[in-house]
């Protein structure tokens, strides 16, 4: 009852289109048998009634197929249906081939098995009882083969036993392999629009705290600036920490440029809010930015691609993400930043080299999960690349942590681009 209950979920509507192609089979092997009995070992049957029920079965089959193209979903009372018919013309046919004796008789456990597994266990028992009665019907009620007697007879029974046993384990073989993996993929499917679904959750989280942090921030942030220009003013005669004072307010100010482009938008920026940049120019301006924000940084870069440049969709966030991903390698190793781009018409890879400890097995399996950090000392809290991984791949990019030749962190970032050449 476990094993049925498991499986009861899965959608009928695949589930009808395996029942379709399995019937064409069993269509093509029942006429085979048939003209095969009947000319070839010379046992006369009822030709006209068995074919009759093959060809009402083609018809079934070509209506199921028709029935497959409409839009409206198949229901599990409309999948009993179909197996219902099966076991029916099953039955008749076993009726005018020796009922019971027939050694095909064992063909009544398939459809019992397709309902165990798609369908609820009411129809599972349902289908198992008129089985069951069809059986116990044609132990008394059949057209008896003319059949040879003696060694002959046994011979060809035992015969059909083994044609049965082939025909039977490849049938069940092909459905509930079929029916496996559409589990198996069903899963995965399920297991990522959870992990999808917690991941937003956390996001919207985020924001909310990234809301009420920007608020409360902006009061500290204007006493600092204060703060900072009064002390300029009265050290001005002390060059260095003056130049110290000057850098604190440009600091000051970037951050208070950053609250207010998020507390304008609400948090929320939208694709159609963003302009299509050549990627050359994207990347320039996003550097150019950084190292207004990291002048300090050691910085080579190397941008290859083709020219004139594809246009990449520059959302504020996917920028957001890049710095992100800029200051992580930063905070590894702040005299040895590497970053390298390649593109062609379709897509973009940057590459994010530093001389850091690198990633350890642990961290490259963890990384991108909120709230794991490899920089507790720093003070961090493992929510730059969480949030920079869920906007690459919103955007349909991709993230990956590699180890360094020679020790650091290699991050490869994949994008999108667009041919468009008029933005």
């Amino acid at each position: 009852m476990t094993f049925i209950n498991r499986f009861r979920t899965v959608p009928v509507a695949g589930m009808l289109r395996r029942l379709f192609v399995l019937r064409m089979y069993a269509i093509a092997g029942q006429a085979l048998a048939i003209t095969g009995v009947n000319f070839g070992l010379d046992i006369r049957l009822p030709l006209l009634p068995m074919l009759m029920v093959v060809v009402l079965l083609a018809l079934l089959n070509l209506a199921t197929w028709v029935r497959l193209a409409q839009p409206w979903p198949v229901t599990a009372m409309e999948f009993f249906a179909q197996l219902l018919v099966d076991v029916t013309a099953l039955t008749v046919l076993l009726f005018y081939s020796g009922g019971s004796t027939n050694p095909f008789v064992s063909l009544y456990l398939l459809p019992i098995i397709i309902a165990a597994i798609t369908l609820p266990v009411l129809y599972a028992w349902a289908l198992t009882a008129i089985c069951v009665a069809a059986y116990s019907f044609l132990m008394f009620f059949y057209l008896p083969l003319d059949m040879p007697h003696g060694a002959a007879a046994f011979a060809l029974h035992v015969a059909g036993m083994w044609l049965n046993f082939i025909a039977s384990a490849v049938l069940i073989a092909f459905f509930i392999g079929r029916m496996a993996a559409s589990i198996r993929s069903r899963e995965r499917e399920l297991a990522e629009a959870r992990e999808t679904g917690l991941r937003n959750e956390q996001i919207v989280a985020l924001g909310s705290l990234a809301a009420g942090a920007a608020h409360e921030l902006s009061t500290p942030l204007a006493t600092m600036a204060v703060v900072a220009g009064e002390m300029q003013y009265e050290h001005g005669g002390n060059p260095a920490l003056a130049a110290n004072l000057h850098i604190l307010r440009n600091q000051v100010a970037a951050c208070k440029a950053i609250l207010t482009r998020l507390t304008a938008t609400g948090g929320a920026c939208r694709a159609e809010d963003a302009r299509l940049l050549a990627v050359d120019i994207y990347l320039d301006e996003l550097v150019a930015q950084w190292q207004l924000m990291r002048p300090t940084i050691g910085l080579q870069t190397r941008w290859e691609g083709t020219r004139p440049a594809p246009f990449i969709l520059a959302e504020a966030t996917l920028g957001q993400a890049l710095l992100s991903l800029f200051n992580n390698a930063a905070d590894a190793a702040p005299f040895a930043v590497e970053l390298g781009a390649r593109w062609d018409s379709q897509a973009l890879t940057l590459d994010i080299l530093d001389r850091g400890q690198g990633f350890n097995h642990e961290a490259a399996a963890r990384a991108g999960e909120v709230f794991f950090t490899t920089k507790q000392e720093q003070g961090g809290f493992g929510l730059g690349l969480f949030l920079a991984n869920a906007t690459i791949e919103r955007l349909g990019g991709s993230v990956r942590m590699l180890p360094r030749e020679g020790g650091g962190a290699h991050i490869v970032v994949s994008l999108p681009l667009h041919e468009t050449r008029t933005p």
